[in-house]
């Protein structure tokens, strides 16, 4: 009896805390102000369903991380474009999540097979938190060829526009008209909302050039705002440096058309070689057996 009775205040006291946690729960996710994504780019359907958890991470967590550490991850979101996604707090977030995740689910793998440790567990926290670092590293490589890839064709556009007596403005209207999608025409979207809100010519080419920190976008805007000093043709200026963007990505195609039988190497070696000398090599295989047998 006064183990029935032992078991039951047991049971009790874990119904109790499992309430109370749950109502603590409750009551700071209740704390958790609505966001407001107006001006902010959707959500990938993955990242959108996971959200909720990601705001409560960042209201409770994050948000108290150091500012130094917040500023650069804002200019490292901003170099990318993730900046019109997401905030720093919120990408903290992400990789507390993702670390969260990668420890469930390799646990959950892991006690099935019977090799669950703690320092497997520290492992898989480790990857799931740097692991939103490598993607962002590639999401900025990607989007640095798109604008490479995207310049010269934008170049040209507005230097057809400024000698046909558009001014800047104008010919960056045009640009976006005709020019072809990507990052490049929302960061000269960015440009023409700045001048748009009154912001000087050379501050909003000055902001484009630090979100992309690339050279060729620094030659660019370098071109423009030392033309509009010197009273030079702005049109003649735009003609070098579209002829200049376009024999580098030339140059760039020849670089990587080179490089491609080196690295064509590797899987002939590893994976076709081996196959073809088995295809060549097994009817006569078989015709030595075929004598043996005979």
């Amino acid at each position: 009896m006064s183990d029935s009775l032992f078991s039951l205040i047991i049971g009790l006291m874990v119904g109790a805390a499992v309430m109370l946690g749950f109502h603590s729960l409750s009551t700071l996710k209740s704390d958790v102000p609505s966001e407001d994504r107006e001006y902010m780019d959707p959500l990938p359907p993955m990242l959108n369903m996971a959200w909720p958890l990601i705001l409560f991470i960042e209201y409770h967590l994050t948000c108290r991380f150091p500012p130094d550490w917040l500023e650069r991850t804002h200019k490292r979101l901003q170099e990318t474009g993730v900046g019109y996604l997401m905030s720093a707090e919120q990408f903290y977030a992400v990789r507390v999540f993702a670390a969260l995740v990668a420890v469930t689910m390799g646990s959950i793998v892991l006690g099935a097979i019977e090799s669950l440790d703690l320092t497997w567990v520290i492992l898989l926290a480790v990857i799931g938190f740097f692991f939103p670092i490598i993607w962002l590293s590639d999401v900025r490589a990607r989007r640095q060829k798109d604008v490479l890839r995207a310049l010269p064709v934008y170049l040209d556009f507005i230097t057809m526009a400024v000698e046909a007596g558009l001014n800047l403005n104008g010919a960056l209207n045009q640009a976006m008209d005709k020019g072809p999608p990507g990052p490049l025409r929302n960061e000269f979207y960015m440009v023409v909302r700045d001048l748009r809100a009154g912001v000087p010519r050379a501050d909003a080419l000055r902001r484009m050039e630090k979100r992309l920190d690339m050279e060729e976008i620094t030659s660019f805007v370098g071109t423009v705002i030392q033309a509009e000093k010197m009273g030079a043709r702005l049109g003649t200026a735009l003609r070098v440096q579209a002829l200049q963007r376009r024999t580098e990505r030339f140059q760039r195609a020849e670089k990587l058309a080179m490089e491609a039988p080196v690295k064509l190497i590797l899987p002939l070696i590893v994976f076709i070689f081996p196959v073809t000398f088995i295809v060549l090599a097994f009817p006569i295989a078989m015709k030595f057996l075929m004598e043996g047998m005979l």
